[in-house]
C-alpha cells in the first residue's frame, strides 16, 4: 500500500487567536494531500476531467487529537483504504512533524461521475486510471 507524505507548514491565517488550527483547515490539508497522492499515480484531476471523470466528494470525517499550532511543521500521510468501481475512500493521518504526534485523523468518500453527474464504472470507462489506482492500494 502506497502511502503519500506531504509536508505543510500551518500558516497564521489557519490559527485562531489562541495560535490553534480552527477545525476547518483540515479539510483543505486532506485536499492537498488527495491532490498530491492523485499525482503520484500519474495522473491528475485536470487529466481526468479531460477524461470525462469527475470524484465528487460524498462524505467526509475527521477526528482531532491534539491541536496543531501556528508554525508547526505537519505531514499529511494520504492513503486509499478502499477502491470499487464506483468510489474511492481516502484516508488521512495528520502528523505533527517534530515529535511524530498524530494530531487528526480523518477520511473522504468520493464517487466516479461523468460530466452529467451520473455514476460511472472507473474499471470500464478508464481502465488506465482504474490500473494506476489499483497499484497504489
Amino acid at each position: 500500500m502506497y502511502i503519500n507524505r506531504t509536508e505543510l507548514k500551518v500558516r497564521y491565517v489557519e490559527t485562531d487567536k489562541m495560535g490553534i488550527v480552527h477545525h476547518s483547515n483540515y479539510y483543505p490539508w486532506f485536499e492537498v494531500g488527495r491532490g498530491e497522492f492523485i499525482l503520484e499515480s500519474k495522473m491528475s484531476y485536470k487529466e481526468l476531467e479531460e477524461n470525462g471523470i469527475m470524484m465528487p466528494l460524498v462524505e467526509t470525517y475527521c477526528k482531532y487529537i491534539e491541536a496543531a499550532k501556528y508554525e508547526d511543521i505537519i505531514i499529511v500521510e494520504t492513503y486509499i483504504k478502499e477502491l470499487t468501481a464506483a468510489k474511492v475512500i481516502f484516508n488521512y493521518n495528520v502528523i505533527r512533524k517534530e515529535d511524530n504526534k498524530l494530531l487528526a485523523k480523518g477520511y473522504t468518500t468520493q464517487v466516479f461521475v461523468d460530466n452529467r453527474f451520473k455514476i460511472v464504472n472507473l474499471k470500464r470507462k478508464h481502465p488506465d486510471a482504474w490500473e494506476r489506482l489499483v497499484e497504489l492500494c
